[in-house]
């Protein structure tokens, strides 16, 4: 963050130890340590939440995709299947041509002719 050297850090020392003195030094860098200390650990506070809110967004946006591919697979499931059970269901109705044929009755004059053709072989002729 900053470019300080070595040089530069004892001179800074050597004029607060001019200015503060030597008696009250060890305090002040001891509370000057304390608050860097501090400053670190809100910066680390906020970056952290910053973070935090860039991984939520980044979740947020997968389950938005994630939900609209599972509806996609959804309804392409749900065509295939209404598809095959229209298909299933005109493969097993007969055509309306043999329906029609199938439940037209016979006419009168040939039930009388059955009757009567089916009761011939019941009767046997006397020998």
């Amino acid at each position: 963050m900053f470019d300080i050297g070595f040089s530069e850090l004892i001179v800074i020392a050597v004029v607060a130890l001019i200015v503060i003195g030597p008696e009250r030094l060890p305090k002040v860098a001891r509370t000057a340590g304390h608050l860097l200390g501090r400053l670190q650990r809100y910066v680390n506070d906020v970056k952290s939440d910053i973070n935090r809110e860039m991984q939520l967004e980044e979740l947020k946006k997968l389950q938005t995709q994630v939900q609209d591919s599972a509806r996609s697979f959804e309804n392409s499931i749900q065509q295939g299947l209404s598809s095959t059970e229209q298909s299933l269901n005109n493969a097993i109705q007969p055509p309306a041509e043999t329906v029609a044929a199938a439940e037209v009755p016979p006419p009168a004059a040939a039930a009388p002719a059955a009757e009567a053709a089916a009761a011939a072989p019941a009767e046997a002729p006397k020998a």
